[in-house]
């Protein structure tokens, strides 16, 4: 069935995966924030809409919000905007969907794994995890603290439906189809191909509405660890101090 959908941060890498995965059956609107970017998105067969996170208000994403299935937010800033991108920027989104009227979309958040309280290390990670969330804290600490924080706002939203995909270390291979998902260690990375392809899942999967999803490589395939994770219903808000 296709559905209607909104990419918030339509030009980052994962974005322009997703797009190309989801053009073909779906109807992709593709917000962007520079002019300069429309033909990417247009050579995708997606509908770019040029708005800013940081910027443009709450009622301009509750427009381009209305009648959408899934809205999607995938949005990195640099150094200097990381608050106001990662954290006030899914705000402004998840507050822009509260005021939709009728029907709500089904919010997804791209978030980091690993994006967590500090001092509360989760019970599922070992000495090898212990070590590598310190060297990753030790470069990304401020980056992963917006992650966390925004993915505590979301999570107390009621008004609408929420998932939280949190990949680990990213690189530009080619996808393989597989990954470990759910409670997961750290240390393997993940394919911006293979995160693409689970976001692209997940526009079907509202009985994963209310699950925070770790994801990093592995040998399974995509939609069995998908499965496997929903099947156990562990919303997974221990790692994000919930």
């Amino acid at each position: 069935m296709s559905k209607k959908v909104v990419i918030v941060g339509g030009h980052g890498n994962t974005s322009m995966r997703l797009t190309k995965l989801l053009t073909p059956k779906h109807n992709v609107t593709s917000i962007i924030r520079s002019p300069s970017q429309q033909n990417d998105i247009k050579s995708l067969s997606a509908t770019p809409l040029i708005l800013s996170v940081s910027t443009s208000p709450v009622s301009a994403f509750t427009k381009a919000f209305e009648g959408a299935d899934v809205v999607y937010f995938s949005c990195g800033g640099g150094w200097s905007e990381m608050k106001q991108v990662d954290y006030e920027g899914a705000v402004k989104v998840a507050d822009a969907i509260e005021a939709v009227q009728g029907k709500k979309p089904l919010f997804i958040l791209v978030s980091s794994i690993d994006a967590r309280d500090p001092d509360v290390i989760p019970p599922h990670y070992n000495a090898q995890d212990v070590a590598f969330s310190k060297q990753v804290r030790n470069v990304l600490g401020y980056y992963l603290k917006w992650k966390y924080e925004a993915d505590k706002n979301i999570a107390k939203r009621t008004a609408f439906k929420w998932i939280i995909l949190r990949p680990g270390e990213l690189t530009n291979g080619p996808g393989l189809g597989k990954a470990t998902l759910g409670r997961t260690h750290m240390t393997a990375s993940i394919s911006r191909q293979d995160v693409a392809q689970a976001l692209a899942l997940l526009i079907d999967r509202e009985d994963a509405a209310g699950l925070v999803i770790d994801m990093v490589g592995g040998s399974t395939p995509m939609q069995d660890s998908l499965n496997a994770y929903i099947k156990k219903g562990e919303p997974g808000l221990a790692e994000i101090g919930l």
